[in-house]
Order: structure tokens, then C-alpha cells, then sequence
């Protein structure tokens, strides 16, 4: 069994949040879509590392963040 645990998931780059697909108290698969970042005209879809239930999601559709900024907490 993975007993990864995973709390936060940062934005690897730069980029501006273009959707949110996951909300807080989601419960969600790994692998399943968190939210789409564009960076440098690439549309990024940002996928859960691990099986997780949404705590609080700190971004929105619009939003420009930056590397290493916590985005969402599990």
C-alpha cells in the first residue's frame, strides 16, 4: 500500500491559474487534474501526486503565481 503522504502542492513554475477543476473537501485519485497553469504559452494541467481530500485551495481562475507558492493544501 502507498502511504505517501502529501500536504501542499506548490506551482513549479511561474504562470497564471487559467481553470480550477479542485475544490476543498474533493476527494481526489491520483492523477486526477488539480487546476491548469499557464506558463510561457503552455497550458499545464497540474495532476494530484497521490490519492488526497482537498483542505483548501488558495488559487483562482486568473491568479498569477510564483514558483514554489503553496496553491493548495491536503
Amino acid at each position: 500500500m502507498n502511504s505517501t503522504k502529501v500536504s501542499e502542492i506548490k506551482a513549479p513554475m511561474p504562470g497564471m491559474v487559467l481553470k480550477v477543476f479542485a475544490e476543498a473537501g474533493m476527494e481526489l485519485k491520483k492523477g486526477d487534474n488539480l487546476f491548469v497553469l499557464e506558463a510561457m504559452k503552455m497550458e499545464n494541467i497540474i495532476k494530484a501526486p497521490a490519492d488526497v481530500t482537498v483542505k483548501t485551495v488558495k488559487i483562482k481562475a486568473g491568479d498569477k503565481v510564483e514558483k514554489g507558492q503553496i496553491l493548495m493544501l491536503f
